[in-house]
């Protein structure tokens, strides 16, 4: 009877939410609008620095070295003025006491329009910094201290044999640097590996990473001098008199593998994920590395970005509920990101939702217009992005009108208090069957990435519900310090119009678990309709006696059997999530690997796509600049599953 309590249970669950159904729920962009901004021929942007001037003005920094001041950006007709050109890769701009400031790949240059013509007639070297001449050698920023310093940060080079593995060939890569306005550099901190994301928050530096060898997962930092991040490449340096970071190459090999092993041959082998391994994660390692800083927030990888760009603070009466929070763009997803953050016995955490898809390229730079509209600059030349276009600026307008959303997610000593930006339906929010909580994390070694490890589906015990109806308290048994706790909440209503939650999953970084009391069993709602429902609809289930539902089941039980070698899109999505698929393929267009489709017309089997999927044949794809890392962790019946789905698109 495998088939049938499972396939009845959602068949009553189904139809008890017929009626919710009647009205579509909005989506994002019936809230958040996009809009091209409009351009002139002949320039392209691809988009490396935005900054908002005091006058409106919006000045952006391309990857072509060129720098343009934008008038009247939020108007139907903005006039492009090209301010400067002929720098080296420009993937930062910021504006002070009237002259520009941007991050060359080599220096921090200062452009100051001296005649006032419009144009920058000094280009004035503040600090330069050596290269290797390596490609991957960029440089973001800079960001403005509060003491009115700058802060820039360096991304690593790769190795030659070891062209996997990040290395810091020359000063101050895989480091931030602060630098004073008369050329004084101080090493800040290390452990970056590709630092796209720096910024000035509140008066504090916070960056993002992106995956790769020793990242798990994209995130974002909160960073204090002297921190170390993860990524050992820069710990080369530490040994300078001028290093806040004291944690040496030795040390840290002495405490973790790197996997620097050769063949017969001597040839250097690439690490790849072991299955079945003794891992360690990144929280473990704090005991020996004191300096390590844990990411305020994971972006868990795939579902939240794979190339995590700028963070930037909602401002006052800006985007309506959100007003505080910070967003986070994806160059690789194009998309940006929510978060929340809270602070727990003096550690910062808290919880992050998707909050807009659908940019027309790669998203790595944002601004604020002067009338609280967003503007998003993009790119993705060499490094791909879910976009179809290779550079752009848009706009992200809001309406004005209250998107039904989770608005915070906080933790609590016994699980989470939920906050809606809306109130809610007290039926579907009081059912625990509306609920759904799972943790893992991701390993912390040389790997290009990880899988999320130690997955564990967390029971939810009850829920008592505000009388506001805008705040759900889950008691959640077994809350696990440091893990991604993935809170989904597809089946809570809004009280008006029975809507979908836009965006029904949080993932909460717990840092740290709240000291305080916990809720009592008393007065909280244990109702679960799943299982009311299954005891309705299946009683010899629940008796153990075979009934007449039992025996016509069998119909149902063989539908499901012969649809099992097709799914559906919706039967597969959840898996082309969770092992990030989605991330770098879609199902009709080139993204950073091929689309579905195209898999597809090579007519392989599903035993061959498997295999492809566990040791991938990247010569088999010329064209593609990123290599797809093997994926043994994918089980054969879940892999079988999606090539099954793969192959249906022929």
């Amino acid at each position: 009877m495998k088939y049938t309590f499972k396939t009845l249970a959602m068949l009553a669950l189904s139809f008890s939410f017929t009626m919710v159904f009647a009205q579509e729920s909005p989506k994002e962009e019936n809230f958040f609008r996009i809009n091209k901004v409009r351009m002139p021929e002949g320039p392209i942007l691809e988009v490396g620095g935005l900054v908002t001037l005091p006058n409106g003005d919006l000045g952006i920094s391309t990857r072509r070295g060129e720098v343009y001041m934008v008038e009247n950006p939020t108007s139907k007709t903005p006039y492009f003025r090209k301010f400067a050109s002929g720098l080296h890769e420009v993937l930062g701009l910021a504006y002070k006491d009237g002259a520009l400031y941007c991050a060359q790949r080599g220096e921090l240059t200062k452009l100051i329009d001296k005649n006032q013509d419009g144009k920058a007639d000094v280009y004035e070297t503040v600090y330069a910094w050596p290269l290797s001449g390596h490609y991957h050698e960029y440089s973001f920023g800079p960001k403005i201290a509060k003491d009115g310093s700058f802060f820039v940060t360096a991304n690593v080079a790769f190795g030659d044999e070891m062209w996997y593995r990040g290395e810091s060939r020359v000063p101050m890569r895989g480091w931030t640097m602060n630098i004073t306005e008369e050329g004084k550099m101080q090493p800040w901190a290390t452990g970056m590996r590709s630092p796209a994301g720096p910024n000035v928050i509140d008066g504090q530096f916070y960056y993002t990473d992106n995956q790769g060898d020793w990242f798990g997962s994209g995130g974002i930092w909160k960073v204090e001098k002297g921190d170390f991040l993860g990524n050992p490449a820069g710990l080369r340096w530490t040994g300078r008199a001028d290093s806040p970071v004291k944690l040496s190459e030795a040390f840290f090999r002495s405490k973790i593998d790197e996997r620097r092993d050769k063949d017969a041959q001597g040839r250097a082998i690439k690490p790849e994920n072991r299955v079945n391994e003794n891992f360690k994660m990144l929280w473990e390692m704090k005991k020996d590395f004191p300096e390590l800083r844990l990411p305020s927030v994971w972006l868990p990888h795939g579902i939240l970005g794979i190339s995590n760009s700028e963070p930037i603070k909602i401002p006052q009466g800006a985007f309506g509920p959100f007003e505080g929070q910070v967003l986070v763009g994806d160059q690789g997803m194009s998309l940006i990101s929510r978060i929340f953050f809270e602070t727990v016995n003096g550690v910062e955490q808290g919880a992050a939702f998707l909050f807009r898809s659908g940019f027309r390229s790669g998203v790595l730079r944002m601004a604020w217009g002067n009338d609280n509209s967003l503007f998003v600059g993009e790119t993705n030349r060499g490094w791909g992005s879910a976009g179809d276009a290779n550079e752009g600026l848009e706009r992200l307008v809001y309406n004005n009108k209250i998107p039904f959303e989770m608005k915070a997610v906080r933790a609590m000593p016994d699980g989470f208090e939920i906050e809606f930006t809306k109130p809610v339906d007290l039926k579907s929010a009081e059912d625990l069957a509306s609920y759904k909580v799972e943790s893992f994390l991701y390993k912390y070694h040389p790997v290009y990435g990880s899988p999320p490890v130690n997955t564990e589906k967390l029971k939810i015990k009850g829920v008592k519900v505000s009388a506001d109806g805008l705040r759900a308290r889950l008691m959640v048994d077994n809350l696990r310090q440091y893990y991604i706790h993935t809170i989904t909440v597809e089946g809570v209503r809004s009280q008006e119009n029975a809507y979908q939650l836009i965006h029904p999953t949080a993932y909460y970084t717990l840092n740290s678990i709240p000291n305080g009391e916990k809720l009592s069993m008393n007065g909280l709602s244990t109702k679960n309709s799943t299982i009311d429902a299954v005891a309705k609809v299946v009683p010899g289930k629940v008796t153990g006696k075979k009934t007449a539902v039992d025996t016509k089941a069998t119909a149902t039980e063989k539908a499901v059997a012969k649809t099992a070698a097709a799914p559906t899109y919706a039967q597969v999505k959840g898996l082309l999530t969770n092992y990030t698929c989605i991330a770098c393929h879609d199902q009709a267009k080139k993204q950073i690997g091929p689309a579905f489709i195209e898999i597809a017309k090579r007519k392989y089997t599903a035993e061959k796509i498997l295999s492809l999927i566990h040791n991938p044949q990247p010569q088999n794809w010329p064209g593609y600049a990123t290599e797809m890392p093997p994926m043994p962790q994918v089980t054969k019946e879940e892999g079988i599953k999606i090539a099954n789905w793969i192959n249906s698109l022929k």
